[in-house]
């Protein structure tokens, strides 16, 4: 078995996309709708046939509630892993992305977080080479 797909909540899926792919630099993937229904993905540039993320819209009040939830108790929605976090801190920030935290060092990586403006908090790590 592989990951294929993961989903993240988001209140505005053409802000989000703006976000994913001029903040953070993935590509989109698949963006097709049908009705009232957006099926939108993004992905890595350096793996583009590798795991998607879905941008999908939050319109379900408990999974609201949730996503609400984690993001005031300062909870990341989804993680990202990089290489060089700080390259990208700099990267990411001269974008005008919102940093909560910047580039941290905890138990094991450095870690930074930031406001995906669609109500979720992302979470860059980059882990510790012993």
């Amino acid at each position: 078995m592989k990951i294929k797909l993961t989903t993240v909540f988001v209140d505005d899926q053409a802000k989000a996309l703006r976000f994913y792919t001029e903040a953070l630099g993935f590509v989109k993937k698949a963006d097709f709708s049908n009705g009232p229904y957006r099926w939108l993905t993004v992905t890595s540039p350096e793996e583009p046939e590798g795991t998607e993320l879905q941008l999908a819209l939050n319109d379900d009040p408990a999974a609201k509630a949730y996503q609400q939830a984690r993001f005031q108790h300062g909870q990341p929605a989804v993680m990202f892993f990089t290489d060089d976090l700080q390259a990208d801190y700099e990267r990411i920030k001269a974008r005008g992305a919102e940093f909560t935290m910047p580039p941290t060092e905890v138990t094991g990586s450095t870690i930074a977080q930031l406001n995906d403006t669609c109500g979720n908090l992302v979470q860059i790590t980059q882990l510790a080479r012993w």
